[in-house]
C-alpha cells in the first residue's frame, strides 16, 4: 500500500512540475496602427518571477510615449496562473504595476486534439484590478 501511494505522490508531482515548465516564457502581444501602438510583454521565470512591460506610442498624447512595469512572484493552481506582487520587495518609482489579485487561464492545445485546427499558446487574464489588463490575451513567442 505504501508502494502505491509513494508511486501516486510521484506520478502527481512530477505532472505538476511538467505543467509549470510549459507555462515558462516569454508572452508578448502588439497592437495599433500607425498613430497608436501598444505592446505588451511578459516574461515568466522558472524561479517564480515575473517581469511585464507596457509600452505604448500614442502620437496625439501627452507624453506621446510611456512605458509602464510590473514584476513579482507567480503560482500555478491547475491552468489559472495566479500574480502577485510585494508591495515592500516589487514597486518602486520604476515597477509601478501592482498585479496582486490578477489571474490568468493558460491556454493551449490539448494534447488529446489531433486535428488541424491552430490554438496559439496563450495567457488570458479573467482577473484584475489593473482596468486594461482584464480580457487581455497575451501570447506565447
Amino acid at each position: 500500500m505504501k508502494t502505491i501511494l509513494t508511486t501516486l505522490f510521484l506520478i502527481s508531482t512530477l505532472t505538476s512540475f511538467s505543467q509549470s515548465d510549459k507555462i515558462i516564457g516569454e508572452y508578448f502581444l502588439e497592437l495599433g496602427n500607425g498613430k497608436h501602438q501598444i505592446e505588451y510583454r511578459l516574461n515568466i521565470y522558472s524561479d517564480g518571477t515575473f517581469v511585464f512591460h507596457s509600452y505604448t506610442n500614442n502620437q496625439n498624447g501627452i507624453p506621446p510615449i510611456v512605458h509602464k512595469y510590473g514584476k513579482g512572484t507567480w503560482k500555478l493552481n491547475g491552468e489559472v496562473v495566479s500574480f502577485f506582487t510585494s508591495k515592500e520587495n516589487d514597486l518602486d518609482e520604476k515597477y509601478t504595476l501592482n498585479f496582486s489579485d490578477s489571474k490568468a487561464r493558460f491556454v493551449t492545445k490539448p494534447s488529446r486534439d489531433k486535428t488541424d485546427r491552430i490554438i496559439k499558446t496563450r495567457l488570458k487574464f479573467f482577473e484584475s484590478e489593473i482596468f486594461w489588463i482584464k480580457g487581455l490575451d497575451i501570447f506565447k513567442t
